[in-house]
């Protein structure tokens, strides 16, 4: 199977890493942990000029029509940057979920708002008491039981919750469920659950590539300043090996996170599987990265003045959104089990004795 992107998706790439590298600046983001939302309606509207919200809205609503083979570079992209904007919910759930939940006159109403940047959506980490951004949401996608809700911000009860990244804000959210809120229910509701889980952990896992990416960036020009006994401390084997542990865990990583975006993007019988592989090798590239860049920075990685802790609290926040670790380590064990219990006996996962 060829995973090789194409020169239009390499393109795109490029363009948005540009772009974020212009308008998505550590001093933009710090700029918003002291403002009442994280999120930048400015940046937010100059992202849809470029496509990024809508990237999975049906080009019938203005959106670009792509899949998540086109995307993952993109939500990579966002991680390097420390994007503190909406992107999971919005672009990786909430307008494949609008799309698919059959109620045209929603879709209607949301998709091609989505696509230029006028509306952002909240939905529920269906593993997480929480929900992220439900602040800054025009629309909520919650979850009673088996059914999916569409509720008015202005109808839930919206409660802040304690984190640690203060670009990614957590509520916990309630509302009064009713006829006239959900819009799925049965085994419907319940496939929009698990498709909404694995696009989000799919997204959170490119951005997570993204995180570990830069931080050993960072950790490598660091390493090549900072002199000690002369010396830059680069050169010292012991951070030498620390940082090329990283580097190997990133692209041992990497593949595992394209190979789930095309399990998504073709909707394959393994995909949960393959979303779970991703979002674990991504989560450890990310931990591990945020901290050998610490030990390399030293006592100045813990002053709130460096830049580093903004894509170290990333690493950590995206580790817990979307299914944390223990949750993905059961889902692949659960897979590999079940596969021994199908196989015969003196059978292997080849197919060989």
């Amino acid at each position: 199977m060829d995973f090789t992107f194409n020169e239009d998706q390499e393109l795109f790439q490029s363009t948005l890493r540009e772009f974020l590298a212009r308008e998505c600046t550590p001093e933009a983001i710090r700029a918003r942990w002291s403002e009442d939302a994280a999120h930048s309606p400015e940046l937010w509207r100059k992202l849809a000029e470029l496509g990024i919200p809508g990237l999975l809205v049906p080009e019938a609503d203005e959106g670009m029509g792509l899949d998540e083979i086109d995307a993952v570079l993109l939500f990579e992209e966002a991680g390097r940057a420390a994007l503190p904007e909406p992107l999971i919910a919005t672009a990786a759930v909430a307008s494949r979920m609008l799309a698919e939940i059959g109620d045209r006159a929603l879709a209607d109403r949301w998709l091609k708002r989505i696509a230029v940047g006028e509306a952002i959506v909240a939905v529920a980490d269906p593993v997480s008491p929480f929900v992220t951004d439900a602040d800054v949401a025009h629309l909520l996608l919650l979850a009673h039981a088996d059914e999916v809700h569409a509720v008015d911000p202005a109808d839930a009860r919206r409660v802040p919750q304690p984190g640690n990244d203060p670009s990614r804000r957590l509520f916990s959210v309630s509302f009064v469920p009713g006829e006239g809120t959900r819009v799925a229910e049965g085994e419907p509701g319940r496939k929009l659950w698990a498709d909404a889980l694995d696009r989000g952990a799919l997204a959170a896992a490119a951005q997570q590539i993204g995180v570990a990416d830069r931080l050993i960036e960072t950790s490598c020009a660091y390493a090549e300043q900072r002199h000690q006994f002369g010396k830059p401390i680069g050169s010292f084997q012991a951070v030498k090996h620390l940082l090329a542990d990283c580097k190997v865990k990133l692209e041992y990583a990497r593949p595992v996170v394209h190979r789930a975006a095309h399990s998504v993007a073709r909707g394959a019988a393994d995909r949960p599987l393959h979303v779970s592989m991703a979002k674990l090798a991504a989560s450890q590239a990310a931990g591990s990265a945020a901290r050998v860049a610490l030990q390399v920075h030293g006592a100045i990685g813990y002053t709130w003045e460096q830049d580093l802790h903004l894509w170290m609290r990333r690493a950590w926040s995206l580790e817990q959104a979307w299914g944390r670790d223990a949750f993905h380590r059961a889902r692949v064990a659960e897979a590999v089990l079940a596969e021994e219990a199908r196989l015969g006996p003196g059978e292997t996962f080849g197919g060989g004795a």
